[in-house]
């Protein structure tokens, strides 16, 4: 749809350069994209074999607990001892204006929190699968993050690349042709 502006020749002056920069809008916007799916692609391959991997471990983690549950009867007492997690880090890396998450924790040596009497060897396969299957949720998180707001990004961009050459650009072009 143009707008009917009054055919001068500094209107046609105007329009051309307007042309002229929603073309290189439309170039940025059409490399932004790429390079954010580029960005998005390699994560993704990452969370397929880290979803896998993380599954199995949980499985491995909760098999452990169920066979020192049955054997030392439900270990809740020596769960509560259990201290809490607080060295996640959360640091924000750019790329092309999409704020992406780099989540880390603090690696500490694996301390059992019980002692050796209350305890048998399959409590502390347990502690330690589940100490591997958090690592894993810290990494798993980050990616799925990361992707989560790249694809929110190639949405926004190909919508802004969209309406720059399906209606800015057709539209100025009507213009300089009027």
């Amino acid at each position: 749809m143009a707008t009917r502006l009054s055919p001068t020749k500094g209107n046609l002056l105007a329009t051309k350069k307007s042309l002229d920069l929603a073309k290189l809008g439309y170039e940025l916007m059409d490399r932004k994209r790429n390079v954010l799916i580029r960005e998005m692609m390699s994560q993704v391959d990452k969370v397929k074999t880290l979803r896998n991997e993380i599954t199995e471990t949980y499985a491995q983690a909760y098999l452990a607990l169920q066979q020192a549950n049955i054997s030392l009867g439900v270990v809740t007492e020596i769960a509560q001892a259990v201290t809490i997690e607080n060295g996640v880090h959360v640091v924000y890396r750019s790329v092309m204006g999409v704020e992406i998450p780099n989540v880390s924790i603090t690696e500490s040596t694996v301390t059992f929190q019980y002692g050796f009497a209350e305890s048998n060897s399959k409590l502390d396969e347990a502690t330690l699968l589940f100490n591997r299957a958090k690592q894993l949720t810290v990494v798993l998180a980050e990616l799925d993050n990361a992707v989560y707001r790249l694809a929110r990004a190639i949405q926004k961009t190909q919508k802004r690349a969209n309406a720059l050459k399906n209606i800015v650009l057709p539209g100025l072009k009507a213009d300089i042709k009027f």
